[in-house]
């Protein structure tokens, strides 16, 4: 099963650079891990949401605001996407995540996935190159 893992965090509260790198390497070895595992579908973290650009259609209209769409204390940072064989599983992954450690929160949530939604591309690359 799909789980997508959000990670949260007090952007308010910033971590300095060198927190901020360690965070990005010990990630990228949970990613590549993962990827050895069979468990591995994407990950990215995010730009603050100073660059956030909000889109709403109302009435037919198209409404772009600056920033996030919702003010919260915690904002969402980045994400990993991961296929898990249970909860359980997804939650020790989630647990593995820097900011789980460091002020920030972990979400969980299980993925609804639709039929006939197109292939990701590394999917669609593997079944080229067979």
């Amino acid at each position: 099963m799909k789980y997508m893992l959000l990670i949260y965090l007090d952007e308010k509260s910033p971590l300095s650079e060198a927190e901020r790198q360690e965070c990005y390497v010990e990630s990228t070895q949970i990613a590549h891990d993962l990827h050895a595992a069979g468990k591995y579908l994407g990950a990215d973290p995010l730009h603050p949401t100073a660059m956030a650009t909000s889109v709403r259609v109302r009435n037919g209209k198209r409404l772009v605001t600056d920033g996030p769409f919702a003010e919260t204390r915690e904002q969402l940072g980045g994400y990993f996407l991961i296929d898990a064989k249970d909860l359980d599983d997804a939650l020790d992954v989630a647990a593995r995540i820097p900011m789980a450690r460091k002020g920030g929160v972990v979400e969980v949530r299980p993925v609804i996935e639709l039929p006939g939604l197109p292939l990701d591309s590394s999917t669609e690359n593997r079944k080229d190159n067979l």
